[in-house]
């Protein structure tokens, strides 16, 4: 059945009315929550405002780093300590080692670039501090609903956003309702905040319905694949950050890793690879499982236990990439509008400030009786904000990267190690992009094919073990939310222009393409989804979209 026959059939959708509905239980949305009823408590009123999360509970599907600037939370809770937020390892030191095949050079601290430092920061899980903050948020009142996808924007007759309605529940694959079919709500609000993460599937439709990027350079993005780990006591450095540049990348991909130590004997590592890389061979999956073989990297964790892996795409295009936020009826907050910043390797402080910001907008306007307009106030106070000076000092980034590794790493120490030293604040010139990200792939006949070692399930590990310790889980009896526009092109196109690049790209193992009577044929194994978007950004074709599975599934990442 269709959409539409399922609503003429078993419609109309409950409809529940909110001030303020949030997408997205991340630190950019609970953000948001929580500063709507932390100033209404403060002014004597009531805003009523509600959250969707897609995963079980708060902080099941976050995957971070993660290392973070406390400069936000401090403002939105002075008293996090004794609040018990989960940042309890301060970083203890900085290693940016610059790697070769075999050895590593590492940087003096004199001239490590501003960017890089994290004096006054913490190794954290952020998946742990989105639990914390889902707490907070439930204790000043805030409605959450875990387990809940938003499948769908709603729209008022004049155009502007009225809210969102959730998935229906109890689909099966065949398309036709079940025993336990339940049919989705509507949430109704004044105002709608998209929070969603990285390539958001409604913030997707937001920003392409209301031009949002018209005149931005195209958004940038990088996959991260993490893995976390228990070594012994001996080899513990706790508040340890090392960042790595260099190898397994050649100088024309961008690329980095890095290894951080927790307490309790355990360190959080990863790769990030740039989603603009051109060879439709590499794999990033497999680069983070070679970049672990390097020496440098190796004496960290050898010996010890992988206890945890994760994937997700993260935005990296910064400042100039950074769509207009607010539209009628709603804004954008966090990566859903891309606020990180790729040059610290850090998004968490910047989603939290901007829900903040965004807040401090919906209640001036829900308390004066406005709805559905847009909340000019919101980017007027960024351009502001120590926010908006950050960003701007590193906008050029990701721009001087795509010239080369090498150019990159010289530009980025003259724009923020030296400049700043002769009283330079920002860089006086801007770099842009043009090119997105799945442009940048070149035809297998034009790429070098790269031969990968075999795991050795020890150090080294294949996708489907690795998705294992993810905890992902998809009811078996549902339509794929990996969808194609046209199944022909899978086959037609990618493998026979491409070499098949999203058997690569998936860090899950969810395309792969085999023979059946004869011909090639994919198959998309969206169970193993870990919900990273990868494929939703660099399928060279853009004929694979990403849209929400049942409320609840996916990853259940535990510590990460």
């Amino acid at each position: 059945m269709t959409h539409e026959e399922i609503l003429a059939q078993f419609g109309p959708r409950e409809a529940m009315e909110y001030d303020v509905v949030v997408v997205g239980g991340g630190p950019g949305g609970l953000s948001t929550a929580i500063r709507l009823k932390q100033l209404a408590a403060e002014k004597g009123s009531d805003v009523s405002v509600v959250v969707l999360e897609k995963g079980g509970e708060p902080g099941a599907h976050i995957l971070s780093g993660a290392v973070m600037d406390p400069i936000a939370l401090n403002e939105l809770f002075p008293n996090w300590k004794e609040l018990g937020a989960p940042l309890n390892q301060a970083v203890t030191g900085d290693e940016v080692l610059f790697l070769s095949e075999t050895g590593a050079k590492k940087t003096p601290n004199f001239f490590v670039p501003d960017c890089f430092h994290n004096d006054g920061n913490y190794v954290i899980s952020l998946g742990l501090l989105t639990k914390w903050l889902g707490e907070q948020a439930e204790a000043l009142g805030v409605e959450i609903f875990p387990g809940f996808t938003a499948a769908d924007v709603l729209y008022n007759e004049d155009g502007s956003v009225k809210g969102v309605a959730t998935g229906n529940m109890g689909i099966g694959k065949d398309g036709e309702p079940t025993d336990s079919f339940q049919l989705g709500m509507e949430l109704h609000a004044k105002y709608t905040v998209f929070a969603e993460g990285a390539r958001g599937h409604l913030g997707k439709q937001i920003i392409a319905k209301y031009k949002l990027d018209e005149g931005k350079d195209p958004q940038s993005y990088a996959l991260g694949i993490k893995e976390l780990w228990e070594v012994p006591a001996e080899q513990a450095q706790p508040g340890l950050v090392v960042h790595t540049a260099g190898w397994p990348m050649d100088n024309s991909t961008y690329g980095g890793g890095f290894l951080y130590h927790l307490e309790g004997n355990k360190v959080t590592l990863g790769f990030v690879t740039g989603l603009d890389y051109q060879n439709t061979y590499l794999s990033p999956f497999e680069e983070m499982q070679r970049w672990k073989t390097h020496p440098a990297i190796r004496k960290h964790i050898e010996g010890g236990k992988r206890i945890g892996y994760g994937a997700r795409a993260i935005t990296a295009g910064g400042l100039l990439s950074l769509p207009k936020t607010i539209f009628p009826g709603g804004v954008l907050v966090g990566c859903d509008a891309g606020y990180l910043n790729a040059s610290r390797i850090k998004g968490s402080h910047a989603a939290i400030k901007s829900g903040m910001l965004a807040a401090e907008a919906l209640y001036d306007a829900v308390t004066v009786g406005r709805q559905h307009d847009e909340l000019a106030a919101y980017p007027v106070a960024f351009a502001q904000s120590w926010l908006h000076e950050e960003l701007h000092k590193s906008r050029n980034f990701k721009q001087w990267f795509k010239k080369g590794n090498l150019i990159g790493a010289l530009m980025t120490g003259i724009e923020q190690w030296f400049l700043p030293r002769i009283g330079i604040k920002t860089p006086p010139w801007t770099l842009h992009r043009k090119e997105a990200d799945h442009t940048r792939l070149k035809p297998a006949a034009e790429c070098t094919p790269i031969a990968y070692p075999k795991p050795d399930g020890k150090l080294t590990f294949d996708r489907l073990s690795s998705v294992f310790i993810s905890n992902t889980n998809h009811a078996e009896d549902q339509p794929a939310h990996l969808t194609l526009k046209d199944a022909s092109v899978p086959v037609r196109i990618n493998l026979a222009k491409f070499a098949g690049p999203e058997s690569r790209y998936c860090p899950a193992g969810v395309y792969e393409f085999v023979q059946k009577d004869g011909a090639d044929q994919l198959v998309i194994n969206a169970q193993n989804c870990v919900h990273c978007k990868t494929c939703d950004i660099k399928d060279p074709t853009q004929n694979i979209v990403w849209v929400t599975p049942e409320g609840g599934g996916g990853p259940n990442y535990v510590g990460m």
